[in-house]
């Protein structure tokens, strides 16, 4: 394929599966904690790492891996301890992120706004080696943190309180989450941007949600979508010359609402089903049989 012949597109669509893989991979528990926009919050504030990048000639990657890392904890600390002033101090970390990497990225020597879009919006071109190398290792640590820990993740984003009555580290757990959440904006930042990538965190989960009960299922189906719609956008943005984050945006909605048209004559059958085999006198959980041992309702 030509797309291959090009090194820059290599990295690039190395970069977009390993996106593909984390962002929704996370978002499954934003999504249950209900917390849809964190990824959107940590964005912002990761806006300061890139400008501090620029003005102390270190990797925008790594230096916005270590602030939006940094600014997640302080979000959870304000979730605990906030109360009623909890939302103004949000706001104030939010904006104060996007300020931030505006100001520090203009004190940089030669640095101006235009640095940052492709930050902000994703670009193919500018996916460096030294970039990839970044992506793979932040990758690998969602990966083992989403998937290891899946079943104490799971159980803290359905019931807090339940989880700490089993014994659970809570806020080790929401503390790991947030840390999770933060590594995976700096992964894919630069395919997709930091003001789009919670769109990749949230709306796949809420696609694959249209057609599975059970967690692992939908996990397995967000995660398939996550990479369909990251190749699609690269592809589609390398041929038609478009930028790559709306688009793996736009096409990421178009799958939701595609699975939801497809779903909802599903679940109007289901629903018959259920009925019926209630109305013949048959237990109600053998109508509609979950899958798997886990808890399946995973809907927000």
């Amino acid at each position: 394929m030509e797309i291959l012949d090009y090194a820059f597109m290599q990295r690039a669509l190395l970069a977009a599966v390993l996106v593909g893989i984390t962002a929704p991979a996370v978002g499954i528990y934003l999504v249950q904690r209900r917390q849809a926009l964190m990824g959107d919050g940590i964005g912002h504030v990761a806006m300061t790492g890139v400008g501090l990048g620029f003005l102390l000639s270190t990797s925008p990657v790594w230096m916005a891996t270590a602030v939006s890392v940094l600014g997640a904890v302080l979000m959870e600390l304000i979730r605990w301890y906030g109360r009623t002033r909890g939302d103004i101090a949000l706001a104030m970390l939010f904006y104060g992120g996007m300020a931030g990497g505006v100001m520090f990225i203009n004190l940089a020597p030669g640095g101006s706004n235009a640095n940052l879009t492709s930050y902000l919006f994703g670009s193919l071109s500018t996916v460096s080696e030294s970039d990839v190398t970044a992506i793979c290792l932040l990758a690998a640590f969602v990966v083992l943190v989403t998937l290891g820990l899946r079943r104490q993740l799971f159980a803290v984003s359905q019931d807090e309180e339940f989880a700490r009555v089993t014994g659970l580290p809570v806020r080790a757990l929401n503390l790991l989450t947030a840390v999770t959440a933060a590594v995976t904006v700096t992964v894919a930042m630069r395919v997709v941007g930091l003001l789009l990538v919670s769109a990749l965190m949230v709306v796949p989960v809420a696609a694959a949600q249209q057609l599975s009960r059970s967690f692992a299922a939908t996990f397995a189906i967000a995660v398939a979508i996550g990479v369909s719609v990251t190749i699609g956008g690269t592809v589609t943005s390398y041929y038609q010359d478009v930028p790559p984050g709306a688009t793996i945006v736009l096409l990421t909605i178009g799958a939701f609402i595609a699975l939801t048209a497809l779903a909802t004559p599903l679940a109007r059958r289901r629903a018959r089903a259920a009925a019926a085999a209630q109305a013949a006198g048959d237990p109600a959980e053998c109508a509609i049989p979950a899958t798997g041992g886990e808890r399946t309702d995973v809907g927000v």
